[in-house]
């Protein structure tokens, strides 16, 4: 079967801010929109049917079930563009880029859009099995009599409002909880932790004071920057916060190393060459390949090291080694998490037990991990988090003008989304 290549063409996200601050009154299908309708202006996109949009978000209500489609009609794109809705944990908008690059590369469609959105703030809340169970009996009831009994049959226990919880359902640990589980594992050290998230923030502040942002972030209700990200933190400052997760003496995740809960939406336009040329569109890079793996993190693989799997299939597919790339992208979700996926990397015996390779796969030029600044620092809005990390790591490989980028997500679930880009030679 013939096939080409997909191309990302440009990319937008509103800024990323924590949970029930900024964005507390906006939906989620807000936020959402608004990032679709920058990226349609910024890419001469208005009136124009799509091949396909692929957009996701994780906490998310049945009131939107069909978040993508109303997104897409709440934008100047020609209504007849279809949408869907994916999801994969904090890999869904990785894996949305998976899916319209696939369908590309397949000529089944020449243009798409993938993205995601999530937001804390925007949060659905349920009631109880039995308050849902008497309140759908109600339609039935068919005289006072029957209703004023229905009332009367109500209980307190009935009004118990349900919140979604954010742990493993399998384990019933938070994502925190797992990774305090893996550092330990590792031994990786409260210090090395800090020290990353440190990195994290000022290669973020640089990023924003060189300019590399003003055209990949745009203004939300007068925002116009991550408000998570800061200036002015420091080894020192990082050092005393307390522990999030494991409150003995022993816990080193805290609120300082770890991504916070986030509000925030991101999306990635892709196209063919043939388009491209068409309606004289900049290539930024190619989409080269993706993959996705798991652990069985119930029987006690760590939850979120699915991403050493994911890069070394990849890797052997692509036939390359991992030290063959200018860039590298992993996902913070906690700096523990990245610290022990390079460590793991660096095994040769978790490199033969898990990878089934001969050796390791080896060290990463540590200089060229997220230098744009990393999930720690922006943000984690979960399943804007993917698209956030394509859109940036494009805009990195155009502007190199040659080579290739690696990107790394760890998801919820025990999964790992990896995918490799590379740079269009101008």
């Amino acid at each position: 079967m013939k096939t080409r290549h997909a191309y990302i063409a440009g990319s937008a996200r509103i800024p990323f801010f924590k949970s029930m601050t900024q964005y507390n009154n906006i939906s989620l299908q807000d936020m959402m929109t608004r990032t679709l309708q920058i990226l349609i202006d910024n890419m001469h996109l208005n009136g124009k049917i799509l091949g396909d949009v692929a957009l996701g978000a994780i906490v998310n209500s049945s009131a939107n079930w069909n978040l993508a489609r109303e997104c897409v009609l709440g934008t100047t794109l020609d209504p007849h563009t279809p949408a869907y809705n994916i999801q994969r944990a904090c890999g869904t908008s990785l894996e949305a880029a998976r899916q319209i690059a696939l369908k590309i590369s397949n000529y089944q469609i020449e243009t798409g859009i993938a993205g995601g959105c999530d937001s804390n703030s925007d949060f659905p809340v349920l009631i109880s099995k039995s308050l849902t169970k008497k309140l759908l009996t109600l339609n039935n009831k068919k005289n006072m009599l029957s209703k004023l009994k229905f009332f009367l049959s109500l209980r307190p226990s009935d009004f118990k409002l349900i919140l979604p919880a954010i742990v493993e359902p399998r384990t019933h640990l938070s994502m925190g909880e797992h990774c305090e589980k893996m550092v330990k594992e590792w031994n990786i050290s409260r210090e090395e932790q800090d020290q990353l998230a440190l990195f994290s923030h000022q290669h973020g502040v640089k990023a924003y004071e060189d300019g590399f942002y003003d055209d990949l972030v745009f203004e939300m209700m007068g925002l116009k920057r991550d408000g998570i990200l800061r200036s002015d933190t420091s080894l020192e400052k990082l050092s005393k916060l307390k522990t999030a997760f494991d409150f003995s003496n022993r816990g080193t995740l805290t609120a300082g190393n770890s991504s916070p809960l986030t509000d925030g939406a991101a999306a990635v336009f892709m196209m063919s060459e043939e388009y491209a040329k068409q309606n004289n569109h900049i290539l930024l890079a190619r989409f080269v390949d993706a993959e996705a793996a798991a652990v069985d993190f119930v029987h006690g693989e760590g939850l979120l090291m699915a991403p050493t799997i994911a890069v070394s299939q990849l890797l052997k597919r692509n036939h390359l080694s991992l030290q063959d790339f200018d860039f590298y992208e992993i996902h913070e979700a906690f700096a523990g998490q990245v610290l022990c996926t390079l460590k793991a990397w660096e095994s040769d015996q978790y490199c033969k037990r898990v990878l089934n390779r001969e050796t390791a796969l080896g060290e990463i030029d540590r200089t060229k991990i997220n230098i744009k600044g990393g999930s720690v620092a922006l943000g984690h809005p979960y399943a804007a988090t993917g698209a956030r990390i394509v859109g940036a790591l494009a805009k990195m490989l155009y502007q190199k003008g040659k080579g290739r980028g690696l990107i790394s997500i760890c998801t919820a679930g025990g999964m790992g989304v990896a995918a490799i880009l590379e740079a269009v030679e101008k």
